[in-house]
């Protein structure tokens, strides 16, 4: 494989998604095997999503055996340090809105390479990054992240793909591109977590009178 920084960040996604899903996994204390499923689907489950719907068959994982290492190698980690990974819920939060912000980038990427639409690769982008963790969380027992009025997710991966596709039409160095397209990613999901900033929601407020 042709070293190159696309490479590098969709190395640094996988193993954040990695990290997330095992730690995911260790939360809701599910056994040894559990772990490593969650783990691996979690890392691979929006690119392989993102290559099917592209034709690109077989997908990446299955393709380069690179990233099971990976994969098993990161999971292995996060078991022994387990006890170093404080504040789980922290340390879930930090890696998966890396993966995210990471994640993003591939799938707009991908899409440009095929001569899709802007707004396909976009959609792409928040498909790729998204999609691993809203299997995690399905496998988990809980409402997938995507779905939850709290948190801002898909949002952030269809602004940064947004980012990415008009200054790839302005012809901006690639480079740059990958990186501001990731800090946006990431920036906005920690500002909308810090300072609790949600979509609205059309719900009537519950009524606390009996």
């Amino acid at each position: 494989m042709e070293f190159s920084i696309f490479n590098l960040f969709d190395i640094l996604g996988t193993a954040a998604f990695a990290i997330s899903g095992a730690l995911s996994a260790m939360n809701k204390r599910l056994d040894l095997f559990g772990i490593f499923i969650i783990a691996f689907v979690t890392a691979i489950g929006g690119g392989t999503v993102r290559d099917v719907v592209v034709g690109n068959t077989p997908v990446t994982w299955m393709e380069n055996i690179m990233y099971v290492y990976l994969i098993s190698g990161i999971t292995l980690l996060a078991i022994i340090f387990r006890n170093q990974l404080n504040y789980l819920k922290k340390s879930l939060f930090l890696f998966d809105t890396i993966g995210l912000g990471v994640f993003t980038i591939t799938g707009v990427e991908i899409g440009i390479q095929n001569n899709l639409a802007p707004i396909i690769s976009i959609a792409l982008g928040g498909m790729s990054g998204a999609f691993g963790g809203v299997i995690r969380d399905i496998l988990c027992n809980e409402i997938p992240i995507i779905f939850r009025k709290e948190e801002i997710y898909a949002t952030a991966c269809l602004a940064g793909g947004l980012i990415f596709v008009l200054m790839d039409q302005y012809e901006i160095n690639i480079d740059i591109i990958y990186i501001v397209t990731s800090l946006t990613v990431i920036g906005i999901r920690l500002v909308a977590v810090k300072y609790h900033i949600t979509l609205p929601d059309f719900y009537p407020k519950a009524n606390s009178e009996k």
